[in-house]
């Protein structure tokens, strides 16, 4: 990979950044900007917005509707939306869609990847359960072949907007035969199925974005299956490793740090703003810094491809990306002191009008220090990478 910006790459970074601020919508810009939570509908229709422009998959390739972008230039995409105040990424655009592509039937190319660019139908990840988060290969949700069609039992975990999807990927283990890796199945299920309910689960900052997917005699059809039956670790990790970049962090910890420096430049501190305090400077320098190399080594992933799907990078990626949302969260909070702690969950969540405590933006500094609290969790937890990183090098080089 050649690492260095060329001239086109420039121009094509001023462009994106140029047009990106002037298609964001104002009133979904005045939420983001002011860390309020956003509908399902501001997310569709944002999407709706990129699509028209062949912008709404930005890692799929052409053959598939994609723009065809280099590794750096979906960087720069990212960074332009995050920056101007656009609905971030959803993950599954660029995880299912993949998936399909590189797995799926051309019925099931066919089928469901119209739907998902401009979120037409919305997709959820069945991964986790109760018993089976960090080790995965451990889950117990069953498939049982009956005829044309499985009957799905099992209940899944932590499922991201498992109350607004069409749709579910979803793991199930259809034999108890050899290694657990041997016996899971790679299952698309169709939301509305009977047999399937959805209950929130709230956050630390009171939103809900996440749930708990209950799978009593839920009935998929056989055609439905990713790749074979008893084969869907093979998809599994393909995805794990996208999601993993997925959640890099880049361009969130970019915008946190904005936020970071608006509060910074109208609160003072020994006669002097805190954006020109020694301390602040000091600690925004070091995450910026930090972040940089980060941005590379994720492009340096991003440009590798998928490649070996038991390399360690993507674990790197997560835990690098973990460590500077927390850092960057962290530094919100200690700017805000004592009025970083007023928080009124109405407003954050759009539920509210008028003024919040201290302005909006610190009333999100502490809902947005405790949504980061699970950073080192979720797509498997920081100490899980770091066994992942020990072993590849355990086995490449014979640490012990």
């Amino acid at each position: 990979m050649e690492l260095g910006w060329s001239t086109s790459d420039l121009e094509f970074r001023e462009m994106i950044r140029a047009e990106i601020s002037a298609l964001v919508p104002a009133d979904i810009r005045t939420r983001v900007e002011n860390i309020q939570h956003l509908k399902k509908e501001d997310y569709q229709r944002w999407q709706t917005i990129l699509a028209e422009r062949n912008w709404a998959t930005p890692a799929w390739p052409p053959e598939y509707g994609g723009p065809g972008w280099s590794p750096l230039r979906r960087i720069f995409f990212e960074e332009a939306c995050f920056l101007a105040g656009a609905p971030r990424p959803i993950p599954h655009i660029n995880m299912i869609g993949p998936v399909l592509q590189a797995f799926g039937t051309e019925a099931q190319k066919e089928r469901f990847l119209p739907g998902i660019p401009s979120l037409t139908e919305w997709w959820c990840q069945g991964y986790s359960e109760p018993s089976s988060g960090s080790d995965l290969a451990s889950l117990r949700t069953a498939a049982v072949r009956d005829g044309d069609h499985y009957i799905v039992n099992g209940q899944k975990t932590w499922t991201s907007w498992a109350h607004w999807a069409d749709y579910m990927f979803c793991l199930v283990r259809t034999s108890d035969a050899g290694r657990p890796q041997e016996g899971i199945t790679f299952l698309l299920i169709d939301m509305s199925t009977p047999g399937v309910t959805v209950r929130p689960i709230y956050s630390l900052d009171g939103a809900h974005d996440l749930n708990d997917v209950f799978l009593q005699d839920v009935r998929v059809p056989v055609e439905n299956v990713v790749l074979r039956e008893n084969e869907g670790w093979t998809v599994a990790k393909y995805l794990l490793n996208a999601e993993r970049t997925e959640i890099a962090g880049l361009g969130q910890t970019k915008r946190l740090l904005q936020y970071a420096e608006r509060l910074a430049a109208g609160q003072r501190r020994d006669g002097v703003t805190l954006a020109d305090h020694p301390e602040f400077r000091s600690r925004l320098a070091r995450i910026r810094i930090d972040l940089k190399a980060h941005e590379w080594t994720v492009m340096r992933v991003m440009a590798a491809g998928h490649g070996d799907a038991s390399a360690p990078s993507a674990s790197v990626l997560k835990i690098c990306g973990t460590d500077l949302l927390e850092r960057t969260s962290d530094l919100l909070m200690d700017l805000g002191g004592p009025a970083a702690l007023a928080y009124d969950p109405a407003v954050h969540l759009g539920r509210a009008n008028g003024a919040a405590p201290y302005g909006h933006a610190l009333n999100g500094t502490a809902a947005t220090y405790l949504e980061f609290r699970k950073a080192g969790i979720i797509g498997g937890t920081t100490e899980i990478q770091k066994t992942l990183i020990y072993k590849d090098a355990a086995a490449r080089w014979g640490t012990s």
